[in-house]
């Protein structure tokens, strides 16, 4: 039988005093918590499966509460998650949820998360984000990413940014989004990591790219998130390996 296995963790790493990202794995949440050793479920093939993580905005009070809140929407409504229009209406729906949530609470204002994701399906899996989280697809040919920075230009120079030009929620005012929805063709081998900019920042994508190459599943996981904090861990670390098979 055809089945999904993913492999995640989440982790403060060694600067940030709480971790504001969550993650979802089917119906499974993880939020603010803390992992050393990934964990790795298993899914049969068939009914949609949503794997997402939300990196709440750093410096903005209710990251955590922000990124909590869509991961566990986003976990409630994943086997609806079925074509790209379901995609990108269940991510207008978190955007409008987020800033309701915030209007509840003063001391939740402007609070904010980015999101990027996949929903896997028999021969095909949705890639979809807002913000700069990060879906990358592995492959023989090397590693490419799937997902769509929502970044400004870089400074000269500069190979990252914390700005984002877009997320859920993270103004005072009513911010509408255009979320990035694509379709990629899904076969048994292939294997996507899912990933907030913890583990982006600090690592190059041949660093990243060798430990995919080197490594499978809980391993994989494992080796990303220490070669992360080799490299100070300077934000929350949260990352899903997910590997399509076919064990007939």
């Amino acid at each position: 039988m055809p089945y999904v296995a993913v492999s995640a963790v989440s982790h403060p790493g060694l600067l940030r005093e709480r971790n504001e990202d969550s993650l979802v794995v089917g119906p499974w949440t993880l939020c603010a918590t803390v992992t050393e050793s990934p964990q790795t479920l298993v899914f049969p093939l068939g009914t949609p499966l949503v794997v997402a993580v939300a990196d709440g905005l750093g410096g903005h009070p209710g990251g955590d509460v922000a990124s909590a809140l869509v991961a566990r929407r986003i976990a409630s409504i994943g086997p609806a998650l079925d074509d790209e229009d379901a995609v990108r209406a269940a991510l207008h729906a978190c955007n409008r949820a987020v800033y309701q949530a915030a209007a509840e609470g003063s001391e939740l204002t402007a609070m904010g998360t980015t999101v990027a994701g996949i929903v896997v399906r028999p021969g095909s899996l949705l890639v979809f984000n807002v913000g700069d989280s990060r879906v990358l697809a592995a492959s023989r040919d090397g590693l490419r990413q799937v997902s769509t920075d929502d970044s400004p230009p870089l400074a000269p120079g500069r190979r990252t940014t914390s700005l984002v030009t877009q997320c859920l929620g993270g103004s005072p005012d009513y911010r509408a989004i255009s979320p990035h929805v694509t379709t990629e063709p899904l076969s048994p081998g292939d294997r996507y990591l899912v990933c907030t900019d913890g583990l982006t920042d600090p690592l190059t994508t041949d660093v990243i790219e060798e430990v995919l190459t080197d490594h499978d599943d809980g391993r994989a996981a494992f080796e990303l998130w220490k070669a992360a904090i080799a490299a100070g861990g300077p934000d929350n670390i949260t990352l899903a390996v997910v590997r399509a098979a076919d064990d007939r």
